[in-house]
């Protein structure tokens, strides 16, 4: 069985850019935590078209639900922990890497300017909207998952194979390193 890998780090800092492409290197089946929680955020009647929904007021909406009833994420965990472990899968997600064992754990670091200009050239928004927005989006998600299940999310990386500082690299050199990291551990 092909081991699972699982990409975390900040908000807009290139997570899912980097798990699509190890998938196409690796041959493992791209998902998304944030496309499961999506599917739950529109049982709940929000339209979530786009990859930037996370950044519109209705997902900042959703998001502040999540941290009033923390059920839309245990939901989401659990069926990515038992997709993880089936292995032949590389995830993004907040939380996975804290939850499971085995597997290969890569963290993208990075400062919310680096996160703001990618976000700002990609959902094509102003960089003080987009710092706002990844500040926010940052310290919620820190917040939901101390109260779910108390670990310091982009603090405590001892459960990480790999850290990678996204800060002074192209896209081009993470995705290098990840694969080099994968290639090593897989």
């Amino acid at each position: 069985m092909k081991k699972s890998v699982i990409i975390s780090g900040p908000p807009a800092i290139g997570k899912t850019t980097v798990a699509k492409r190890l998938g196409e290197e690796f041959d493992l089946t791209f998902l998304g935590g944030g496309d499961i929680l999506k599917e739950l955020a529109q049982d709940q009647g929000y339209n979530t078209e786009g990859d930037d929904w996370w950044d519109t007021p209705d997902g900042m909406k959703f998001l502040k639900q999540r941290s009033e009833n923390p059920e839309f994420d245990r939901k989401v965990d659990d069926k990515l922990k038992e997709l993880f472990l089936k292995g032949g899968v590389v995830i993004t997600s907040y939380t996975l890497p804290w939850l499971v064992e085995d597997g290969i754990k890569i963290w993208l670091a990075g400062s919310h300017e680096n996160s703001a200009r990618r976000m700002k050239s990609r959902d094509n928004m102003d960089k003080e909207k987009a710092l706002e927005i990844t500040k926010t989006r940052y310290d919620e998600n820190k917040k939901l998952y101390k109260k779910l299940y108390n670990f310091n999310f982009g603090e405590n990386l001892e459960v990480f194979d790999k850290t990678i500082d996204t800060d002074e690299l192209d896209a081009d050199k993470v995705l290098e390193i990840a694969k080099n990291t994968v290639k090593e551990l897989l």
